[in-house]
């Protein structure tokens, strides 16, 4: 059985025990998120059904953004175009940047990822083109906390994100659910 195949049956039978009180159809209200709040994370997937319960966000309550490293790397790269839309499509009011402890990302080296990126079978040519922006993007991850710290600066200085939205910085623990301020963004910026 092939992964679409496993992901198809496991839709036919949640699909078949869906439960009753489960909103089937969730009409898009004047303002989605109800808690008017954007999160932007890494991908790893022990975050997944971990992080939003940890810090109370339940569906429909903040938009999820998610990117390896919760990096943003310019200024309207994919994160922020998607907070763009969040901000001014769905009535974000504050956005929480939260990196984590024991990322998997931190560990990988451009030299690391060039060699599998080539054997895979992707051209020298294709990764000179990026080989400068690999290596500045992977630094960045390495400490969670600076990571943090360097893209709420980068968010808060974008001129596309309006200056009176929060931007938190959070660390979170994978391993025990524990959330530390990092950037409190009520605080004035220094």
């Amino acid at each position: 059985m092939t992964v679409l195949d496993q992901i198809l049956q496991a839709n036919r039978q949640f699909v078949a025990r869906l439960p009753t009180d489960f909103p089937r159809a969730i009409p898009k209200p004047s303002k989605l998120p109800r808690r008017e709040l954007a999160v932007f994370t890494c991908m790893d997937t022990r975050l997944v059904e971990f992080l939003e319960p940890a810090v109370g966000i339940r569906r429909e309550d903040a938009v999820v953004i998610k990117n390896a490293g919760n990096s943003v790397t310019g200024p309207f790269e994919a994160s922020i175009r998607s907070l763009i839309l969040a901000v001014f499509e769905l009535g974000v009011k504050e956005i929480l940047v939260i990196g984590h402890e024991d990322c998997g990302a931190a560990c990988t080296t451009p030299d690391g990822l060039t060699a599998k990126m080539l054997a895979r079978g992707i051209s020298p040519d294709a990764i000179k083109m990026i080989e400068g922006k690999l290596s500045a993007w992977l630094a960045n991850i390495k400490n969670p906390e600076i990571n943090v710290i360097q893209v709420v600066a980068r968010i808060r200085a974008n001129p596309l994100i309006p200056a009176e939205i929060p931007i938190h910085g959070l660390i979170f623990d994978p391993h025990g659910g524990k959330i530390r301020v990092i950037v409190d963004g009520y605080q004035p910026i220094p």
